[in-house]
């Protein structure tokens, strides 16, 4: 569960950088243009201050319209001539021929903030650019929100297993994947929620209430599972006599010679084997007829099988002259394997 820390520590730390440096810069350009002053007649801030802070209105005259090509969201450079012969340029959202109708010769109004065109007042009615501040926080929050949430289901894996498992000795695939589905519909929630509301604290109140459905859901299937989990593990898996060779996945665990030889077992009548994955025969390494099986139960969090067969996988537990051995394989395999040790008459 290494992996699962590393990325979760990863996305917690974008998360971080997003919604506390980025998304606070954002939000404060946005409130100092809606706040901005209009500029006096000869450019300065009236009441001092910077000249660039103030909203600087000129009349102009559209020179020309350019489609963007190669995005989904259709838009389009506006070019604009001003009375002195200044060209200016701006980029805005939908097509030209849209109310409001952008036609080459027709007369506007560009304001200007900080050196740039943040809207276009036309006949039929105002454009804002895409350099218009105030909603540019829903940039970075919402991808901080979605990575954050998202970041918490492989913390959540990282923590039960270094630490619940300890306690919840059978392993179950719910037991990390009810919570970390809840943190990928919270990555949604979270990734839509500065889109659908106003400000980032109406986003915030968005995702919280979210996120406590979320875990009042996760706890209630966590106590239902626990309650269905009560009880003996042990399996009944009557023995099947592989009808020739048979190849799956597979592994044997223990400190016997033939235990972590392969990742697949071959069984045949009378016969268990692990491979590396090619069923030949230079590849196998026999199992020999001292391993006798004792019983089939459900995989515990403290087995050390691959991670890959935990969650639908099966354990044989064997012993050896006294040495305790695992054989972890897929239900349906399992049957397999116990006819393959099963003595013959």
């Amino acid at each position: 569960m290494i992996g699962a820390a590393a990325v979760g520590s990863v996305c917690a730390l974008v998360a971080a950088w997003l919604l506390l440096v980025s998304t606070p810069a954002a939000i404060n350009e946005g409130n100092a243009f809606r706040a901005a002053p209009r500029c006096a007649s000869d450019g300065s801030v009236s009441g001092g201050g910077a000249s660039g802070d103030c909203l600087r209105t000129v009349s102009a005259r559209v020179d020309r319209t350019e489609d963007v090509r190669g995005r989904k969201t259709p838009s389009y450079h506006l070019y604009v001539v001003e009375a002195d012969g200044t060209e200016g340029r701006a980029r805005l959202g939908g097509s030209p021929a849209e109310r409001p109708v952008a036609s080459p010769g027709a007369d506007v109004e560009v304001t200007y903030w900080r050196g740039r065109i943040r809207y276009v007042d036309l006949a039929a009615g105002r454009k804002y650019s895409h350099a218009d501040p105030r909603d540019d926080y829903k940039v970075v929050a919402s991808p901080g929100l979605a990575v954050g949430l998202y970041g918490t289901g492989f913390l959540w894996c990282w923590f039960w297993t270094a630490l619940h498992s300890r306690v919840a000795r059978r392993a179950h695939p719910w037991d990390l994947g009810v919570a970390f589905l809840a943190a990928v519909c919270l990555a949604v929630v979270g990734g839509l929620a500065p889109w659908v509301t106003d400000d980032m604290g109406a986003a915030l109140l968005l995702v919280g209430p979210a996120t406590a459905v979320a875990v009042v859901v996760c706890v209630a299937i966590a106590v239902v599972l626990r309650l269905r989990r009560r009880g003996d593990d042990t399996i009944d898996v009557p023995p099947s006599v592989p009808t020739g060779e048979q190849h799956f996945p597979g592994r044997i665990l223990g400190e016997v010679p033939y235990a972590e030889h392969g990742t697949h077992l071959l069984a045949a009548a009378g016969r268990l084997a692990t491979t590396m994955g090619h069923p030949g025969a230079a590849h196998r390494r026999a199992v020999p007829r001292t391993l006798t099986p004792l019983r089939v139960r459900h995989p515990y969090w403290s087995d050390a099988s691959p991670a890959g067969l935990r969650g639908a996988a099966q354990v044989l537990e064997c012993e050896d002259g006294g040495v305790p051995v695992l054989v972890v394989t897929g239900r349906e395999h399992m049957p397999w394997v116990l006819g393959a040790l099963t003595p013959r008459p």
